[in-house]
């Protein structure tokens, strides 16, 4: 059992995260919580997840069912460096595939494993969102574009012998755990952290074709000056001003009197102003007020409109329909088979599949046990089928 007790460094900061959202919304500090406790033991252990629970005043079902939904919390320990490979459709073709068999085959490990010696943790990605550097792989999430087996082995070599190698794009490495702080929210602060990378060729070659072609956006000026805020909200309240004065005067109300739907005057106020229609009388009828269908929520009007509570339901309430029960009239054993056969005949699947349903093996069994019962002991068809459920 998980017992880690957190630093109050983590404490200090998860109070500082949660001051970042309105009181009323502190469990949208959930996220960036679940990378803090992750900083510290370097993944989302049981005792993060009680943690979480606890100073956010939630359950732990309901912080585990976030913490289980991304993939970017690790619910078992992690190497210091995650590897991941992209293997979906264009790096694949470019040769993602082979990079991520090597690198299992040199590590000796697969999907979602780590090495021995706890420095790295290998993984397969379903995209990466670097198309146009394919095949690339990230260490903790910062790129290395255009690898091959071998490129990759290399960088992976130097991870284990306590070097850092530079990404392509991006800042220069740091651990999982240190990522984990800046995922959270807060920056690193190691020398020199941004002081490197930038966007990769494939990235720029849109803009450099529109330089080269003088492609631009109509009426586009570089050198428009930034306003500052002082300036907008001048701005801004004199396009008021002028849209303001720019409305039409209103139209002075008329002395004479107003007719109502009879012909006769309508009653009018001091200032000769027909006073608003009183509310029509009660009409005596004996139907009983329906609510609004927003004091229900969706799942319960709707539940009502489809099987209404004949003891509840309003008879002339829109959609409902009260059901009735009349003696005698209860279904036959064997009507729900013939009405899922219909609609099985009339809905083809779409393939090799089989309609989901009961199997009709059982179908069958149940059926004659049905009628088995209704031979032995001369039960009208709805009891068969109630005996034929008891067996």
């Amino acid at each position: 059992m998980t017992t880690t007790t957190f630093t109050e460094t983590t404490r200090e900061r998860a109070r500082e995260i949660i001051a970042r959202y309105p009181a009323d919304r502190s469990r949208s500090a959930l996220l960036p919580l679940l990378h803090l406790v992750q900083a510290e033991e370097g993944y989302v252990s049981p005792a993060g997840v009680a943690f979480c629970a606890e100073v956010l005043g939630l359950n732990k079902a309901q912080v585990g069912a976030v913490a289980t939904f991304y993939t970017m919390y690790k619910r078992k320990p992690t190497g210091d460096y995650l590897v991941s490979v992209c293997t979906n459709t264009m790096c694949d073709v470019l040769g993602g595939q082979q990079v991520y068999e090597t690198l299992a085959e040199h590590l000796g490990v697969g999907h979602d494993e780590t090495t021995a010696d706890g420095k790295i943790t290998l993984e397969h990605a379903e995209c990466l969102a670097a198309c146009d550097y394919g095949p690339v792989m990230t260490v903790n999430y910062d790129f290395f574009d255009g690898v091959d087996p071998s490129t990759a082995v290399g960088v992976v070599d130097e991870l284990r012998a306590g070097g850092r190698p530079m990404p392509t794009r991006g800042a220069r490495l740091c651990t999982l755990k240190e990522m984990a702080v800046q995922l959270a929210g807060f920056a690193d602060e190691r020398d020199g952290a941004v002081a490197d990378g930038g966007p990769g060729e494939a990235t720029l070659r849109g803009l450099r074709l529109a330089q080269q072609h003088g492609v631009s956006v109509p009426g586009f000026d570089p050198n428009t000056p930034i306003r500052s805020k002082a300036e907008a909200d001048k701005a801004a309240a004199e396009a008021k001003a002028e849209a303001e004065a720019a409305k039409p005067a209103p139209a002075e109300a008329s002395a004479a009197p107003v007719k109502g739907g009879d012909g006769a005057s309508a009653p009018t106020g001091a200032a000769g102003i027909a006073e608003p229609a009183k509310p029509a009388e009660a009409t005596g009828s004996t139907t009983r007020d329906v609510k609004a269908p927003d004091d229900k929520s969706p799942q319960v009007r709707t539940a009502e409109t489809r099987q209404p509570d004949a003891s509840t339901a309003v008879p002339d309430a829109p959609g409902t329909k009260v059901p009735t029960e009349t003696p005698g009239t209860a279904p036959a054993a064997g009507d729900a088979q013939a009405a899922e056969a219909a609609g099985v005949a009339a809905n083809p699947v779409a393939g090799d599949g089989k309609p989901a349903g009961d199997e009709a093996g059982s179908q069958q069994r149940n059926l004659k046990d049905a009628k088995a019962g209704t031979d032995a002991d001369g039960a009208e068809p709805a009891d068969a089928s109630e005996t034929g459920a008891q067996k």
